[in-house]
């Protein structure tokens, strides 16, 4: 063998050691991979889950890679397939307010600020049997409407706001809610959250709801990077068909009550886990994030007394009555 053969003969030795060393540092870096799609442990669906429960176990951990340079056409898509799959999830989605008619819905909302939707639940049908009208409102004495509402907390202004909208529609709009939102957002207490819950759920006009839960869930997963409603809702709504917007909302929303939580989501009994770029900030073990579910998913009653027919937990009890 000459020289040059002992030469090129080590360095393919050389190569072929090299190349054995980094195979086995890929091998014994695989197992410890969060990102990019390896499954959950545990299987099965959540407790409580009922139909379209979050299915754990074929749930994917990791996060979607839209935080590595994700295109907004990248993000478009990734977002609606987020509300394809939580439509799975959530099949019976709906406004989780109490309400038989525009009216009722209208003040319901208006007294859900700074509180839940169960507390107004069990609070209206009282307020409602004694003042099912606007017309019956306008005229209340406001220390009895205080009285009535004061579980659902800052009852002297939320007074003033339903007495004055009541007032508003018995005077202007001939005792019945307007549906268009020009008219609604000039009811006192009446904003633009407010307007589009009653008109997507009451006169079937899209819109979209951005509340805590809405705004929470959009950031997380990387539709918008603004803190503001109003900003938040337009590019959002850029993202989705118009048709989508009030089932998108729901659907959201459920999600941020029941899974997606502020202060410690249930990542690893969430269904969608693949498709978001915020995995890991919440509890990640399967069995320990079960038992942060809530409402139906965690196998406790919902927020309305009277859920529609399709909801698959448990009504809520009356103010007073035991869980």
């Amino acid at each position: 063998m000459t020289p040059s053969d002992a030469s090129a003969t080590a360095a393919r030795g050389a190569r072929a050691t090299k190349a054995g060393e980094t195979a086995k540092t890929r091998k014994a870096a695989t197992p410890e991979k969060a990102a990019g799609g390896a499954k959950v442990s545990g299987g099965g669906k959540a407790a409580g889950s009922g139909r379209g429960g979050a299915k754990v176990g074929g749930a994917k951990a990791g996060g979607a890679k839209a935080a590595r340079s994700e295109t907004h056409l990248g993000m478009v898509r990734r977002a609606r397939k987020i509300n394809r799959e939580l439509a799975e999830v959530y099949p019976y989605a709906h406004p989780e307010l109490d309400f038989r008619n525009p009216f009722e819905l209208l003040v319901a909302t208006v007294l859900s600020a700074q509180t839940t939707d169960l507390r107004v639940n069990q609070t209206t049908p009282a307020l409602f049997a004694k003042y099912p009208t606007p017309e019956d409102l306008a005229a209340a004495v406001p220390e009895e409407v205080e009285e009535l509402i004061r579980p659902t907390g800052f009852f002297r202004a939320k007074t003033k706001s339903i007495m004055g909208l009541a007032t508003a529609l018995r005077d202007d709009f001939g005792g019945e809610v307007p549906g268009r939102l020009e008219d609604l957002v000039k009811l006192p207490g009446v904003g633009r959250k407010t307007a589009f819950v009653v008109l997507g759920n009451a006169f079937g006009v899209p819109g979209i709801t951005v509340d805590t839960h809405f705004m929470r869930l959009a950031r997380r997963w990387k539709w918008t990077e603004s803190d503001d409603p109003v900003k938040i809702e337009a590019e959002v709504a850029a993202i989705f068909p118009k048709s989508d917007w009030t089932m998108l909302s729901h659907r959201v929303i459920f999600h941020g009550r029941r899974i997606c939580h502020a202060r410690k989501p249930a990542c690893g009994a969430c269904p969608i886990t693949h498709l978001c770029p915020a995995y890991g900030e919440g509890e990640t073990d399967p069995e320990k994030a079960r038992k942060l579910l809530k409402y139906e998913k965690g196998g406790f009653p919902g927020q309305r007394l009277n859920p529609p027919p399709d909801y698959p937990g448990r009504p809520a009890p009356p103010l007073g009555a035991e869980a």
